[in-house]
């Protein structure tokens, strides 16, 4: 059920935003056990200039023009556990298969309700039973 966003510059080629689609993906599946085949991601491309991030850094990380905002949406009730392995496993297949430096994997997590969700026909699909 998780929606994905994912927001980088313009330079990175269709090899490596496939990868970091498919390492976000696969991290999902084997880390926070979302079911196969729920991969909906939307991935938007920026001029160096949309993406904003403090240039000195931030908690003593320091960033570069490489940086990657990733957004997932899901359902809550994950463990801290699982989200941290979440993390690392993105930030570490990201940094495996592309290069990009793992303090320019930025992630957020959204939790919402299962009940937040609608795949299409305008129908709750997870609403609880009658």
């Amino acid at each position: 059920m998780p929606i994905v966003r994912i927001d980088l510059s313009n330079t990175h080629s269709a090899e490596v935003v496939q990868a970091i689609g498919d390492v976000i993906y696969d991290a999902m599946v084997s880390v926070a056990s979302v079911p196969a085949d729920d991969r909906f991601q939307i991935v938007s491309r920026h001029a160096d200039d949309e993406l904003i991030y403090p240039r000195q850094g931030y908690l003593g990380v320091t960033y570069t023009k490489s940086i990657v905002f990733i957004q997932v949406t899901w359902n809550a009730g994950r463990t801290i556990e699982v989200k941290q392995g979440f993390y690392r496993a993105v930030a570490d297949g990201i940094h495996a298969r592309t290069g990009i430096r793992k303090e320019d994997v930025w992630i957020s997590l959204v939790d919402v309700n299962r009940v937040d969700w609608s795949f299409g026909n305008g129908e709750m699909q997870y609403a609880p039973p009658p």
